[in-house]
């Protein structure tokens, strides 16, 4: 995993774990690696972990079972996936649309090069 400094390591510890599962590289009932693991994998505080996963837990994305770990909770990837598309369309897409239109970029001449 490779962290940028454009946003907390919490967050973007957040984001990988959602990737996966979107991507269904994680799926229904699946554990997530432990903080620790995570922790080792990432080189990041456990601390860090802990809260990337405690959101993924307030969000219902993950539960945890005591003495066993967490793991995806059935509705994870739908819920998921209505998050990360709000948040593209509120946020990404409209900076999106003004660098392309800074640039002078046709929204078809953009539609037609992907």
């Amino acid at each position: 995993m490779q962290w940028t400094n454009d946003q907390p390591i919490y967050q973007q510890v957040r984001d990988h774990v959602v990737s996966l599962i979107i991507d269904d590289v994680l799926k229904s009932g699946d554990p997530i690696p432990s903080v620790r693991q995570m922790a080792v994998e990432g080189g990041v505080n456990p601390l860090t972990v802990s809260k990337a996963y405690q959101e993924l837990v307030d969000l219902n994305i993950v539960e945890k079972r005591r003495g066993l770990g967490m793991f995806i909770t059935d509705s994870a990837k739908k819920e998921l996936v209505k998050l990360e598309r709000n948040k593209f369309m509120k946020g990404d897409w409209p900076a999106l649309l003004k660098k392309a239109d800074q640039l002078g970029i046709d929204l078809l001449e953009l539609i037609n090069k992907s």
